[in-house]
């Protein structure tokens, strides 16, 4: 079985990336196993900075590595936060700070002009010096709230408005945002890519 190092430390990424990979000989390991350091986010675009972490992982392991790295685009303030999702606030990973952040910034914004999308990009390279890496991007089409909504999910999905379902992403059950989300749209096309690309 191949050794694919995820170069991340979550949890539900593991799982799903493992689930998702697993009948293809490939085992997904997360990067601390093997001691990785965090890489310095420092593209300006989402394929880049998967790049980076991907490349880092390879390097430091060995192993082929995958990594993805995602966002949200809001077009009314020209495609932030963008790759600064998670820190938009300040503080990497303040779910609270960020969304009322974002709410702020669209505050007056009328409905119409609220149009976003979260997009995802995953790469994937045999080895740290690989010159042609596996890249796989997909987006999820919606629109910002004026006020949250749901209690699941993480991240912007309160105020996320799914159009084709009639709710927030953090109101969907998880096995339908599994199914309709940036991630799993991205995560389905390197399944499919996968076993070709990998020789």
């Amino acid at each position: 079985m191949s050794i694919l190092v995820l170069a991340s430390g979550n949890a539900g990424k593991l799982r799903e990336f493992s689930g998702l990979l697993g009948d293809l000989g490939i085992e997904v390991r997360p990067q601390g196993d093997f001691n990785v350091p965090d890489a310095a986010e420092t593209g300006l675009t989402f394929v880049e900075n998967a790049l980076i972490k991907a490349r880092a992982a390879a390097r430091h392991t060995g192993h082929a590595a995958m990594a993805d790295d995602s966002g949200l685009e809001v077009d009314a303030l020209k495609g932030a936060p963008g790759i600064y999702s998670a820190r938009y606030a300040g503080t990497h990973g303040d779910d609270a700070a960020n969304n009322r952040k974002l709410l702020a910034a669209l505050e007056g914004v009328p409905k119409a002009e609220r149009t976003a999308r979260f997009v995802c990009a995953l790469a994937v390279l045999r080895h740290a010096e690989d010159p042609r890496p596996l890249i796989c991007q997909a987006v999820w089409e919606g629109r910002i709230l004026e006020a949250p909504a749901g209690a699941g999910g993480f991240g912007y999905d309160p105020l996320f408005h799914v159009p084709d379902q009639g709710c927030s992403a953090a109101e969907l059950p998880a096995d339908t945002k599994n199914r309709l989300s940036h991630r799993a749209r991205a995560s389905q096309e390197l399944r499919r890519a996968l076993p070709d690309w990998w020789r």
